[in-house]
């Protein structure tokens, strides 16, 4: 029944692919201000080809491994969210947010595929288009190719020249997080309830390890948010992985690989994985827009959108600075240590996940 209903989730993005974005199961007008330097048109005369070299790499990745739309999705938020969208979470070396524990599960197929859509774009077009600007598109098109809608996205992001620090990581929400907890997580980047209930849909897709949960399962007091035969289920399963970082549970219950609402419907049902998840559906803050998204798939997705977009330019470079990578895990000066690049330039703005495993 796996095997079978991954291949249906397979064809459906294959499906979705060849017909191409513009007509995907929705298309969202996203007319929100956008961040001096950013344009809708950015690459049109330096790299007119870029969407399209984007997307095919994503529908032939995906083709592959469907799994790699939760992790591109996970990449996205965990760059964006502690210093801005700079790409810094791409970069490797000994002082790399990938060492930081909220990184660590992120798919090592997915960070290498943004670096092998880089070396297409820029063998097609010379070295114009950053390593933010190829995350940002790959991730939308990852969007769209689980079934989600397509939408612009403002472009012309250049690439930061430091990783983030281990406290601005820290920010990322986590998955044990209260609502309240949750709202001031999102308050302090700029982003209000709506966003923070639509960003979460994103868990529709992906997975989480057994000890991103742990705190919901027994011995653990039960709180009464879990449907009991789903908790019993999830300790059952979880009991062979006394680390908890080998067994792994879908995210949605009910359509894990497609991008749509039934992730509300999970909350509904009391089958929300994460404390921070099930909370939208209990807490009076949250509840009435997550209701609402469970109700009207359409508001979601227009939302999303929305969400998405303003995320993407939370503190972005642009103008001269940063830098156009010419390896996304690795600066330009080689000669420059990662640790101290920091103090090198100061060009790219003030220092400001959605937690899960993918």
């Amino acid at each position: 029944m796996a095997r079978s209903s991954s291949r249906v989730a397979v064809a459906a993005v294959l499906a979705a692919i060849a017909i191409c974005a513009a007509v995907s199961s929705a298309t969202v007008t996203v007319n929100e201000p956008i961040v001096n330097g950013l344009s809708w048109s950015f690459y049109d005369a330096s790299c007119p080809s870029v969407e399209g070299i984007v997307r095919w790499h994503v529908a032939d990745a995906l083709r592959r491994d469907i799994g790699i739309a939760a992790g591109l999705i996970r990449i996205f938020f965990h760059d964006c969210f502690p210093q801005g969208c700079d790409a810094s979470v791409l970069l490797s070396g000994p002082n790399s947010e990938q060492i930081e524990i909220p990184n660590q599960t992120l798919r090592p197929a997915a960070l290498k595929l943004i670096d092998d859509i880089r070396a297409a774009v820029h063998a097609a077009c010379g070295p114009t288009v950053s390593c933010a600007d190829i995350t940002t598109l790959a991730t939308r098109d990852a969007v769209v190719a689980s079934g989600g809608p397509f939408f612009d996205v403002p472009l012309g992001r250049r690439d930061g020249l430091a990783p983030a620090s281990s406290d601005l990581v820290g920010t990322l929400p986590a998955p044990f997080f209260d609502v309240p907890t949750l709202i001031e997580a999102f308050k302090n980047r700029s982003l209000d309830k709506a966003d923070l209930v639509a960003l979460s849909g994103a868990h529709t897709v992906g997975r989480g390890h057994c000890a991103s949960f742990s705190d919901r399962l027994p011995p653990n007091a039960d709180d009464g948010t879990m449907d009991p035969a789903f908790r019993q289920k999830l300790a059952a399963k979880c009991a062979s992985d006394p680390s908890g970082n080998v067994v792994s549970q879908v995210l949605d219950v009910r359509t894990p690989n497609a991008f749509d609402n039934k992730y509300y419907f999970d909350l509904i049902a009391r089958q929300g994985l994460f404390k921070s998840d099930q909370g939208l559906i209990n807490h009076p803050d949250t509840m009435r827009t997550a209701t609402r998204f469970a109700l009207n798939q359409a508001a979601f997705f227009d939302q999303f959108a929305r969400s998405f977009v303003k995320m993407s330019q939370m503190d972005v470079l642009t103008g001269t600075a940063g830098e156009i990578r010419l390896n996304c895990s690795v600066r330009n000066t080689a000669s420059v240590d990662i640790s101290s690049s920091a103090q090198l330039d100061t060009a790219a703005g003030d220092d400001e996940g959605l937690a899960a495993d993918a």
